[in-house]
């Protein structure tokens, strides 16, 4: 089978031009018009900041409703959404329209956040490079795993969900290759929950499942 390369990346954020919202009703009309690559930032490109935590919603207009709009009802809706399980980001944004559409027609009055905490929409590009380290057999995977960074893991494993043509992570993309007594490891990785999961809690799963599989031998 091929080498598995390792690859790294990071962002390069920017603001995307669009007003910000002071208001719900403001944040669902630009959430309509703003370009897929802002949806894509604020919904998945979380996970690869910093700053990012694993806290109570993974999605910056989750977060956004609960500590500056005070709608802990409309985060709640907005934090259990999946964006990789829509196969492209307008099948995303038809959702959260209708999310804050039903919200909007609940509540008596628009929420409001106060001056200075409005919702600034943001891009990212992201940056990619060769770590020059490679993998060559399925059993070096979690070790591998074990010495990756955060920007490696993002990758190879969330980028890659949208990146590819088979939707799948390039971790299982390349043990396909590695024929059928592998199974059990594409499995495993399948039945990982990555959604709510931080960088580095991630990272643990990966390398868990594929020691486990690999104990059971």
């Amino acid at each position: 089978m091929t080498l598995f390369e390792i690859k790294d990346c990071a962002l390069l954020v920017r603001m995307s031009g669009i007003p910000p919202a002071m208001n719900l009703r403001e944040l669902r009309d630009r959430i309509a018009t703003c370009s897929e690559n802002v949806l894509y930032h604020h919904f998945c490109e979380t996970t690869l900041r910093p700053t990012f935590d694993d806290p109570d919603y993974r999605n910056d207009f989750a977060v956004w409703a609960k500590l500056y709009l005070g709608d802990r009802v409309l985060a709640e809706r907005l934090g259990i959404l999946d964006p990789y399980s829509c196969e492209r980001m307008e099948g995303l944004r038809a959702v959260v329209l209708g999310l804050i559409d039903e919200r909007l027609k609940e509540l008596s009055l628009v929420p409001r956040a106060r001056p200075g905490d409005e919702f600034f929409f943001q891009e990212a590009t992201t940056v990619v490079f060769d770590t020059g380290e490679r993998i060559r057999h399925p059993r070096e995977l979690a070790p591998a795993l074990r010495r990756m960074t955060n920007g490696s893991i993002y990758y190879h494993f969330l980028e890659a969900l949208r990146r590819t043509p088979m939707g799948k992570d390039d971790f299982s993309a390349w043990l396909l290759g590695a024929g059928k007594e592998y199974e059990l490891y594409l499995r495993s990785l399948g039945s990982i929950d990555y959604h709510f999961h931080s960088l580095a809690l991630l990272r643990k799963e990966l390398v868990r499942a594929l020691t486990q599989m690999e104990d059971a031998r």
